[in-house]
């Protein structure tokens, strides 16, 4: 399928989509004209479809310096009378949880749609946070897909129920639903409007407390209006009923899912109730849901949310009903769920054999090989991380006398041996507050890694911090000219946005000399020795000193001929360097412990000529 299909199928046609396929076709069924983001996974995919799409189909989309502000231009957007989408992984919506409460309490003029992606079991991620509870913090209602389908529709549907309440809408949608692929019938693409315009009203968007107090009642009362009409939303929906069943199932998700791939597949006397509205949850369908079962089972990912909130109703209808969920141990409280924890979970308590097992072998069974994350052969960050650990071997500081502040992208890695240069990472940008907080609390030298995207995103306010505190740190900004985890798309560091099309590049250099960093320096870190010489004077350098690693992403360098290199037999002497310190994928050991590079693998980048201490490493001619 090509990308541009989900702009020119017409109404009635069937795409094969992705779920962020789909949200995307559900934009401009919705009449979207307005969307940001700031790529994360699992969300990557809807703005890498909308910067193929978006000029054609008549939306404006940016990729944003970050959540936050990606956030507030679609709120900006949608109180100007454009529909707006704004879409992130879940820990982008922490970045973006200050505009987030606010425009809650402002509420919206066009529909506004917040897409967060979770990632349950942290396939891509630090934590596996359920942002139905952020949604519950700031106050506006939840809809939950279970499938590519209910991803396009939700779209349409949150837009609608945006605009008849004047707040925004987030979908919470999970790594399985963005990246499950499924039939997609197709709607009536509604043209969004050309051009807002932003109505003055002295109360409506200043969130002062004195008009604060006012909107705070007003979306105390939305949720209200909220919670009726979720009694009656078609996406809230009794699945399977029957008077004679005494079991019910409430469940949310792409756990509905699982749950009626098993009592399908066994038959199972049980009554489903799903919630695709689930927050405000509809407390009259719930209570006529359960009215005459005795036992309920609560199924979703990650918290116990309708779990407590179901409990919360009995206690107040003083309904004696047995709850069974994450609170009382029968479904696992952590992780991704799949049909065999759900099968387990229905065997026990239901008193029922297990039938069959889900699969004749468990994961158990299966001893599949070690395949811990690589940074890809060519990488610029390998080079300079070798040339940061050469220059500290050269300093002879020792192992314990050095911290590694680490950040969140492909450099990441560099916790993994033979590097280990990661003592602390914990989220974007922390890694300049981190070492600037250790600076003051140790008389270790500190080194804090950060790349170029990540450093614009959340990276220049701790590094004003660092330089007003007068911390003493080395600061390495890898930038490789893209934001490269998450897909390759552009950052402000390049003169392009997000259409491919000219536009101003930031300058990092001119960043970190404007915060007042006393010593900064661009440097190649192809070039290992002249790498080397500058990482030994920032170390030594008392203050704040910025090293600026600029080389471009091997992904962007592979398009055309490149050098193929090889490993001469008779210089070799197996020391192993370019193994087991450098570390490049693309050269390994045989048995009898010669080493070669592999051609399929090699990316040509040269720098393992560099690393050989014996001009062991040549190009073929």
């Amino acid at each position: 399928m090509k990308v541009e299909e989900i702009l020119e199928k017409k109404k009635g046609d069937k795409l094969f989509l992705l779920g962020n396929e789909a949200a995307v076709r559900g934009a401009l069924e919705a009449g979207v004209s307005f969307a940001a983001t700031y790529p994360g996974t699992p969300s990557s995919e809807i703005g890498n479809v909308l910067t193929r799409i978006a000029k054609k189909a008549g939306i404006y989309f940016e990729f944003s310096v970050n959540e936050k502000v990606a956030l507030e231009v679609s709120a900006a957007a949608a109180s100007a009378g454009l529909r707006s989408f704004v879409f992130m992984k879940h820990v982008g919506l922490n970045v973006a949880a200050d505009a987030l409460i606010s425009t809650a309490y402002t509420g919206v003029r066009a529909g506004m749609i917040i897409l967060s992606a979770d990632d349950p079991s942290m396939h891509s991620s630090q934590n596996e946070q359920d942002n139905r509870i952020l949604a519950q913090l700031a106050g506006i209602p939840v809809l939950e897909p279970s499938n590519p389908q209910e991803m396009k529709d939700f779209m349409v549907y949150g837009i609608t129920i945006s605009e008849q309440y004047k707040i925004p809408v987030l979908i919470r949608t999970t790594t399985r639903v963005s990246h499950m692929r499924g039939v997609v019938q197709l709607g009536t693409i509604i043209p969004g409007k050309k051009e807002g315009f932003f109505d003055k009203e002295e109360t409506r968007f200043n969130i002062a407390p004195v008009f604060a107090r006012q909107m705070r009642q007003e979306l105390v009362e939305k949720l209200h209006r909220l919670e009726i009409m979720g009694n009656t939303s078609p996406v809230n929906r009794i699945v399977k009923d029957s008077n004679e069943n005494k079991v019910g199932i409430i469940t949310s998700g792409t756990s509905f899912n699982y749950v009626q791939d098993i009592v399908n597949k066994f038959s199972l006397p049980v009554n489903i109730l799903k919630l695709g509205l689930s927050y405000p949850l509809p407390r009259q369908l719930v209570k006529e849901f359960i009215r005459n079962l005795e036992s309920i089972f609560v199924i979703e990912e990650v918290e116990p949310i309708l779990e407590k909130e179901v409990l919360s109703l009995l206690g107040q209808e003083g309904w004696q009903r047995r709850i069974y969920g994450k609170l009382d141990g029968t479904l696992p409280r952590i992780y991704e769920y799949n049909p065999d924890i759900i099968h387990k979970a229905f065997a026990q308590v239901l008193n029922i054999e297990l039938l069959e097992e889900t699969s004749k072998f468990t994961f158990e069974d299966v001893k599949p090989p070690l395949r811990p994350p690589v940074l890809c052969p060519g990488c610029p960050h390998r080079s300079t991380i070798y040339a940061i650990k050469k220059a500290v071997q050269n300093l002879r500081i020792e192992k314990e006398n050095i911290i590694y502040s680490n950040d969140i992208g492909c450099y990441t890695l560099a916790m993994e041996p033979p590097y280990n240069m990661a003592d602390y990472c914990i989220c974007m940008g922390s890694s300049i507050g981190i070492a600037s907080g250790m600076s003051k609390a140790t008389k270790q030298k500190i080194i804090s890694l950060i790349g170029d995207s990540t450093f614009f995103h959340a990276g220049i306010p701790p590094l004003i911090n660092a330089v007003h505190q007068k911390a003493n740190i080395m600061l390495v900004i890898l930038d490789n000219k893209i934001t490269a985890m998450t897909g390759g798309q552009p950052n402000p560091s390049i003169p392009i946005d997000g259409w491919g099309e000219e536009a101003p590049a930031v300058s990092i250099a001119e960043l970190t000399r404007a915060t007042g960093a006393g010593y900064v320096r661009v440097i190649n870190p192809e070039h290992i020795n002249e790498a080397v010489q500058v990482f030994k004077e920032a170390l030594q350098y008392e203050g704040v000193s910025v090293i600026i690693s600029r080389s471009p992403c091997i992904m962007l360098k592979r398009k055309g001929k490149k050098l193929v290199f090889y490993i001469d037999q008779k210089k070799c002497i197996q020391c192993q360097i370019c193994v087991k310190q450098f570390n490049c994928p693309a050269i390994y050991k045989k048995e009898n412990g010669s080493i070669y590079i592999n051609d399929l693998w090699c990316s040509g980048c040269g720098v393992c000529v560099q690393v050989c201490p014996q001009k062991a490493i040549e190009v073929k001619k």
